[in-house]
């Protein structure tokens, strides 16, 4: 009987991460395959990792609440603090904040990936990775490697997959993003555990020395200031 669960929860976890490559990233078609992998082992294994600390377990347990961002009162904060780059970021690309799929926090598992989804470009931010394919398997490399988080796992192996199976002479880019987002998320402090909200005006600068992000991506070709080829 679990044997026949697990293989039910794997055929509709690869259902998930096909049509994430058919829709070409498709936020629902993401919100897709991160939903199908609440209840796995997988999630159960990166939500004991979560536990380790005491801050991470206070955490959960607390409920902190998913992100919020009042994007009028951080559009108006001092040019360079995390509020004002996150801001930034999201009306340059014409980003809706709130893009999540809402979901009730019935579980830790439903609230880890909740409190993740809606901090997602926040991340950005702070590790410089850019929004290009490359600079997404990056930023998501750091929290894959920080905790194991199931979606992103899957994401970044079917990335490496797809570029190296259909195009092969930007494999090396895609392999170096993510080798630089696993390097950054082994060598700082976890991502997920940082309350954003209560250090909107630090400078993003103060937030990565306090953090140990001391690699940025910034202008790396996959990272935020990079200059287009």
């Amino acid at each position: 009987m679990a044997l026949g669960k697990q293989l039910k929860t794997t055929l509709c976890n690869l259902v998930a991460i096909i049509g994430v490559a058919r829709s070409g990233g498709d936020l629902r078609a993401i919100a897709n395959l991160v939903d199908s992998l609440i209840d796995s082992p997988q999630m159960a294994d990166c939500l004991r990792r979560c536990r380790l600390s005491e801050e991470g377990a206070a955490l959960i347990d607390g409920r902190y609440p998913p992100l919020q961002p009042d994007m009028a009162f951080l559009g108006s904060l001092p040019e360079g603090s995390l509020g004002r780059s996150y801001a930034d970021l999201m009306l340059s690309r014409g980003y809706d904040p709130e893009f999540f799929r809402p979901r009730q926090l019935v579980s830790d598992a439903h609230w880890l990936t909740q409190r993740i989804a809606t901090t997602h470009d926040i991340h950005h931010v702070v590790s410089g990775f850019g929004t290009t394919p490359e600079g997404e398997s990056g930023v998501l490399a750091i929290t894959a490697a920080q905790i194991g988080f199931p979606a992103y796992v899957m994401l970044n192996n079917a990335a490496q997959v797809s570029r190296f199976s259909f195009k092969t002479s930007s494999y090396a880019l895609m392999a170096r993003a993510i080798a630089h987002g696993t390097s950054t998320g082994f060598s700082a402090q976890a991502l997920w555990l940082a309350r954003w909200e209560e250090g909107w005006h630090w400078p993003v600068a103060q937030w990565r020395q306090q953090l140990g992000i001391t690699s940025p991506a910034d202008h790396e070709p996959y990272g935020l200031l990079a200059v287009p080829g």
